[in-house]
Order: structure tokens, then sequence, then C-alpha cells
């Protein structure tokens, strides 16, 4: 009898358990309902509103109307929380049909954080066929913000901040923010050949007459208004002076970027350009617009983080009967100014120096490491690329055969005989090479013998007697660094290759390419390892890695480190003791004797001392071929003040006058002095 009893009790408690979970909860409903708004799963919600609530707002006022505010203010995470109702007050709600229930919705967004507090009401309604009870959610729009109870819509209000300009060490602009015209037309203004004017002012813009007819097609525009073409910088006086005498053409003062040295340091700043749609993907939701400008070369792209600032971003609930509410605010915060140790007289006199040629040069301070110059010749003028931009000017630069786009300080070239120096220090360091032992060589050519086939070494000019290592350097003899590599070994000459930063990322600022050894960075052949140590071979370096590498003889052994910013710490040791104090005063005074007795004599112009090295290294397609292009280097620097060096490397000269490029150097530093 006790096992029947017990049997209908347990009867009867899953059936009261069955009947209490068919009867739904506002608790429960609304906790579904939060869930889902956190998820953002708007469509769903839509199902959880009431009869009146979904009368009163379509899904195009509900779903299409919460997927867009969430998607343009950037809405992230979302926490909806809300307090339950006690058992009190559930009863009651369960009594009367209706409960309320507070709830806090916190968010981030473009503009920050936004918080608020609403209520919800929970209305029972019957549903369906079986006409089934469940609770729905009372809604309007105060659940998206309460300012919105009664009306209004969400807008976003944008303010540009400023870009941040790019210095040079004397606060001389090399990027900067200024007054530029905005040239345009007005229509019924263009006077008795409307299309002869346009003809004239196409040709002046780098436009085409459609281009022009297009504009002034737009539905906007009207015969009395002005239109707008383009943007002309106020420096281009030539240009604006002829556009203002053409009838119709009339001009407005805006700002815009502008870059003074022009072509000089065009590779170096580089330019801005109008944002894309594939960079608006790339980019964080409201980074961007699709009227805003990003950085596309050089250091405006380097450091556009920087540079760019913040925009001022409110997000704004407008309604006609109050006054702007503003629920979140970001203030404006403009770009940040660059100062670079680059001293644009230095940049624009190497530049021009190169009259035109190709070629490459850096300029630093060997003492403190500073880099004075980054020069690629030839270049683009950066204000054509932003304010021209049109199909002809990158034709005539993409075809041009001296290929001004390729940025040449960045790159990495064979340095030739300017390396001579560093094998020494390797040699010197390693105990292989002896500074005094002269070496018997005879005639201009030398082969190995065993495996090296017919490849011979060849020198510039016969030595007298025995050479040693200053006869070397000042006649820039070839074959005794071929012997002095040979008696180290591949290992000793790549390990001191190493040790001055070769096969190693370039620490500095700007992006410059490793300089390399060889193509795998091992020398397993006799040849390649002759060739290497007098930068023949497969031997790559920059033009700043070579400038570099001669800091050690300036500073008693240790290698400085380049700097580009005036933020960063000068003085840096990129390598300690890479030579001895001795050995560096040694080769040192080599150098001088380059200039005073050996290949580099045209530097003895300047009315002060010059020491230095040259290098040429050929550019052979075979061993045979005599006739093959050259580049010829010169390392040199002001013997006694060493405040500047210059490394630099001109293209193709094997028709120009031995020692051309050394004159170039010799002129550029009495210019500076």
């Amino acid at each position: 009898m006790k096992k029947v009893i017990a049997f209908i009790a347990g009867i009867l408690v899953v059936l009261l358990a069955a009947c209490s979970g068919d009867e739904p909860t506002p608790n429960e409903r609304f906790a579904t309902y939060v869930e889902q708004w956190n998820n953002q799963e708007f469509e769903s919600m839509y199902e959880m509103i009431s009869s009146d609530s979904t009368e009163a707002y379509p899904t195009s006022e509900y779903v299409d109307r919460y997927n867009k505010i969430y998607q343009d203010i950037g809405v992230s995470e979302l926490n909806v929380t809300y307090e339950e109702l006690n058992e009190e007050e559930l009863d009651t709600a369960m009594e009367e049909g209706t409960a309320s229930l507070p709830f806090s919705v916190e968010m981030e967004t473009i503009a920050g954080a936004i918080n608020f507090d609403y209520e919800a009401t929970l209305i029972l309604e019957s549903i369906g066929e079986e006409e089934e009870e469940n609770w729905f959610v009372q809604w309007d729009p105060g659940f998206i913000f309460p300012e919105m109870k009664d009306g209004g819509e969400i807008s976003i209000q944008t303010e540009a901040p400023t870009r941040g300009e790019i210095l040079d060490r004397n606060q001389i602009p090399l990027a900067m923010n200024d007054i530029v015209y905005e040239v345009g037309i007005v229509p019924e203004e263009l006077g008795e050949n409307p299309e002869q004017a346009k003809e004239d002012i196409a040709e002046l813009l780098h436009m085409t007459v459609d281009g022009i007819d297009s504009v002034l097609g737009a539905d906007w525009v009207e015969p009395n208004l002005f239109v707008p073409l383009k943007e002309v910088p106020q420096t281009n006086e030539e240009v604006l002076n002829e556009l203002w005498e053409i009838p119709g053409v009339a001009g407005s003062e805006v700002t815009g970027r502008v870059y003074p040295a022009g072509e000089a340091a065009g590779h170096l700043v580089g330019n801005i350009r109008q944002v894309t749609a594939d960079d608006l993907k790339e980019q964080e939701s409201g980074e961007y617009d699709q009227n805003d400008m990003i950085g596309a070369r050089g250091l405006e792209l380097l450091y556009e983080d920087r540079l760019k600032g913040d925009k001022g971003i409110k997000i704004i609930v407008s309604n006609q009967d109050m006054e702007d509410v503003v629920l979140a605010e970001q203030p404006v915060e403009d770009g940040e100014n660059i100062t670079l140790t680059i001293d644009v007289n230095v940049q624009e006199e190497i530049y021009e120096s190169f009259d035109g040629e190709a070629g490459t040069s850096a300029a630093i301070d060997p003492k403190s490491g500073e880099t004075l110059a980054l020069v690629s010749s030839p270049s683009f003028d950066p204000n054509d690329l932003l304010y021209d931009n049109s199909q002809e000017l990158w034709d005539d630069l993409q075809n041009d055969e001296q290929s001004p786009l390729t940025n040449r300080f960045q790159a990495t070239y064979a340095p030739g005989s300017v390396i001579k120096p560093v094998t020494a220090a390797i040699g010197l360091g390693s105990g292989s090479l002896d500074p005094n032992e002269g070496i018997e060589i005879n005639g201009l050519t030398w082969n190995n013998g065993e495996g090296w086939g017919d490849y011979e070494v060849r020198r510039v000019s016969e030595s007298d007697g025995p050479v040693d290592l200053n006869d070397a350097l000042v006649r820039s003899d070839n074959i005794y660094f071929a012997m002095q590599a040979i008696e180290m070994g591949s290992e000793t000459l790549i390990n001191g290759f190493e040790q001055f930063g070769f096969a190693e990322d370039f620490p500095f600022e700007y992006p410059i390419e490793t300089s390399t050894i060889s193509a795998d960075g091992t020398i397993n052949d006799e040849v390649l390892l002759a060739n290497t140590s007098y930068g023949q071979g497969e031997i790559e370096m920059s033009a700043l890695h070579l400038a570099t590498t001669y800091t050690p003889l300036l500073n008693e052994g240790n290698m400085i480190k380049p700097t580009l910013l005036t933020s960063e710490d000068t003085g840096q040791i990129w390598r300690e003791g890479l030579v001895s104090p001795e050995d560096a005063n040694l080769i040192s005074e080599a150098l001088r004797d380059v200039v005073t007795d050996g290949t580099a004599q045209e530097a003895q112009e300047a009315d002060f001392p010059i020491s230095g090295k040259t290098g040429t290294a050929e550019l052979k397609l075979t061993a045979d071929d005599e006739d093959g292009e050259t580049n010829s280097w010169f390392v040199g620097y002001p013997t006694e003040e060493q405040d500047i060096l210059i490394s630099m490397m001109m293209e193709q000269t094997q028709d120009m006058e031995s020692g051309y490029n050394v004159e170039v150097a010799t002129d550029i530093l009495m210019e500076l002095e």
C-alpha cells in the first residue's frame, strides 16, 4: 500500500513539474530576449515583441534600424543585463499579466562608451490557434537609446584632424599643410569660345576635355555655380597665372599637403593619396572614410598611424522638438609632427649634384649616427603625384629608362673596392693580415692555379715593389685583397662581414634591404672568395650600411647605429670593438693617402683635407665581357672635422671620366663646409 501511495505521489510531482514548465515566466522570456540582444540577433528579437509593438514598428523600423545604427556607430562589446523579478514580484506579474524589468546596456562605439538604463515592460499574450499564453516585450525606440523614445534620428558628426608635418632637423618642413588653390570653372563665364577655354584648362591641369565635361555634367551643376576641378599648390605659380587668364576659371584657397623639397626628398618623404575601397576594407571601421587621405609611400606611409591623428566623432540624437543630445564623443586629436635628423640642405645639395644621373647616396654624422641625407636619383615630385596623378604622368615615370620610381637608397648594390677597408679590418682583427708585410705581385693579373681555370683577378696598376696594406688601399689593388681573403679563409671573412652587420636586418627606422655576402650566405668557391674581398662576386649592400661600416674607423673601433628621428638617442653603438684603435687609425691614415697619392686625388681640389675610398663595381654578364656597365662609388669625409660622411654611388659610369663621382662628392663637401 505504501508503494502505491509513493508511486502516485511521484506521478503528481512529475505532472506539477510539467505544468510548471509549460507556463513561461517573464524572467525566462526576457532572459532569452537579452541573450539574443547581446548576440545582435535582431530578427529573433523581433519575434519576441508584442503585437502592439509589431503593428507600430514594422521590421524596417526594428530589425533594419537596429542593424544600421549598430553598424554605423560601430557597436562592440555589447553587454545587456537585467534585474530578475523576485518571487513576490513574479507572483504579482503572473496574476496581472504584466511585468516590468529594469535593464542596463553597455557598449563601445566609434566615439567611445555608451551606457544607459531603461525599463522593459512584458505583457502576457495569447498566440496561435491554440491561444497559448506567453510573455512579449512592449518595445519602443527607447530600447535603442532612451533619447529616441519619442522620436529622433541618430547622426554622426566628424571633425577631421590636422595631419602631422614631417620636419628636418632644423624644423624646415619636408611635408607640410599649406594653402593650395582649388581651381574650377563657372560655366556661364567661359566666354565666347567655351570649348577652347576647356582645352586650355585641360592642358594646364593635365586633364581631358571629356573629363571636364563629365564633371560639368553632374546633376547639381548650375551655370552660375563654381565647379571645382583640381587642386594646385600655390608654389606652382606659372600654371596658376596662366589659369587665371582663362575666362571662367576661378579658385578658392583650401588647405592641402605640400612637399617643399620636391624631387630631392621624393623617395624619402613619399606622398599621400585618396583612400580606396580596398583601404576601407583593410582598416578598422570608422578609421577612414572615402574622402580621407592616406600615406602612399615613404615616410608618409611608414608613419601613417602617427601622422594621421584621430577624428573627432560625435554620436548625436536629433529631434525636431528637442535639443540635440550627444550620446558619445571622441575629441579630435591632431596628428603628430615627425622631426627627422635629415638636413634638407644636405639632402638637396646631394640630389642636385647627381644632375639627373642615376644613383644613390647616404650622408651621416659618423660620430652621432644621425642620418643627414638619403638620396635616390632620379626621383619624382610628390606634389605631382598628389595633385596631378594623371595617366600621362604615370606613363612618363614608369617608362623612363632611369626608373625614377625605384628607391635606390633602400636597395643594395655590389660595393666594389669601397669594401676593402672592411676586408682589411677583418684581416687585421683575425691576425691573418700583417699590415707591414709586403707581398710580391707581378703583372696586372693573377690566377691562383688549380681550380681557377682561365679566371684571373685584375688590378688597375702595377706596383714598384712588394705591396703592403697601405699601398693596396691607396692603389686599390684587387690582387692583394684576393690573396688576403684566401689566406684568411671563407669562414673568417663571412664571420667578419656578419660582425659588420651583413645578413641581418638593418637597425634603422626606414626599411633598408639586408646586405648580403652571397646568394645563399656561404662562400664555397675560392674564386668567389677572392672576388668578395674587393666588393665583386655576389656581395651587395646599401649606401647607408656602407657609410655605417666606415664609422668604426672614426670611433676607436665602434660601429655607430644610424638614426633617423631626433627623438632617438644619438651615439648608439651597433657593434663594439670591431677594430682596435690602432688598426682603425692605420686604415684611416691610408684613406687620407688615397686622396693625396691614390685613386681619389680629385678630392684634393677642396681647401680642406678629405679622406676616402673609391670603388668601381663591374656589372659584367660574363668574365670575358670587357664592355660591361659599371657603377662608381666614393665614400669620403673631412679628415679633421669628421662631422659628415658621404657614401655615394653613380650608375653606368663606364663612359664617364675616371674620378667623376669623387669630384661630385668633393663639391658637395665643399658646399656644406
